[in-house]
């Protein structure tokens, strides 16, 4: 099985689409096609369900796809650990993270790193801790800075980097008199989507006390959300690094009766150890 048809595989389920496959991959369609076909007289197996506009994988292609990514990341792993021990640091780190974790600042580290080795090509995605630690255990991220509560999901390990308290915000006009979460359950609330590492906590918070919360509005990023919460549209219960943004000035802020705590941590995949790459960086935030 060449490296090269699992490439191409990849890029096929990723895009659903020969065609930008193809250019992503800069190669001619045929090519491409040609591997993949080759791929499946290899694994006896059908890999896609090809439509006229688009394909999607078959039962065998979802289970060939997780297997790929991470073959593909251990091949970049292997040549990346030759290249240190002839004294160079090269390669690619794909790096996820969710907003505002406060504990970790991705721009000046990214930056830092960079100019340490500029041989090491960065990718930077953010996204929900949800989201983060799935691409790591399908290989697509090397290291992620996420906020989950409990246990580590399947195929990722996680590094605790810090433990923030969740605080309640809101409008100044519109601050719940009790503050004990039981007594918040006809209040609306604004909140981040299922597969941030906040809302995960929150929903366990009030889930242990019962409550069925009203999630008004739910937002993609942190500067949205207090803008609702001072148009007084409902309160938010947030890690305390986004109470302290200057955006959040003016707002009331609160502890809960009953409060709970946002565990920040790095999450790697748990099949192997970092490459060179990401060692580095770990290296570099432990120094911190």
């Amino acid at each position: 099985m060449e490296l090269r048809h699992l490439e191409y595989f990849v890029a096929v389920a990723e895009e659903r689409h020969f065609t930008r496959a193809a250019e992503r991959m800069r190669v001619a369609q045929s090519g491409l096609s040609a591997s993949i076909k080759a791929l499946e007289r290899e694994l006896d197996a059908e890999l896609f369900v090809r439509h006229t506009r688009r394909v999607r994988l078959t039962d065998a292609g979802r289970a060939l796809l997780t297997e790929a990514n991470r073959t593909l990341a251990s091949a970049a792993a292997a040549r990346e650990a030759v290249a240190a021990v002839r004294g160079l640091l090269r390669g690619s780190l794909a790096v996820g993270t969710e907003q505002c974790l406060g504990v970790i600042d991705p721009p000046p580290l990214l930056a830092s790193f960079r100019r340490a080795h500029p041989g090491v090509e960065i990718s930077l995605r953010y996204a929900g801790s949800g989201h983060i630690v799935e691409e790591i255990r399908q290989g697509r991220l090397n290291v992620g800075f996420v906020a989950l509560p409990g246990a580590a999901p399947e195929g990722v390990r996680l590094e605790p980097l810090a433990t923030e308290e969740m605080l309640l915000l809101a409008h100044p006009d519109h601050v719940p008199a009790d503050l004990d979460p039981a007594a918040l359950a006809g209040a609306d609330f604004v909140d981040f989507r299922p597969d941030w590492g906040a809302r995960k906590v929150n929903d366990q918070l009030f889930a242990r006390h019962g409550v069925d919360r009203r999630v008004s509005v739910e937002v993609n990023d942190v500067h949205t959300l207090l803008d609702f919460v001072h148009q007084g549209l409902g309160i938010a219960v947030v890690p305390a690094p986004v109470t302290r943004k200057p955006h959040a000035s003016g707002l009331h802020v609160a502890r809960l009766a009953a409060g709970a705590s946002w565990q920040v941590s790095v999450a790697l995949p748990a099949s192997a150890p970092p490459g060179p790459a990401a060692g580095e960086l770990l290296r570099m935030i432990s120094s911190l």
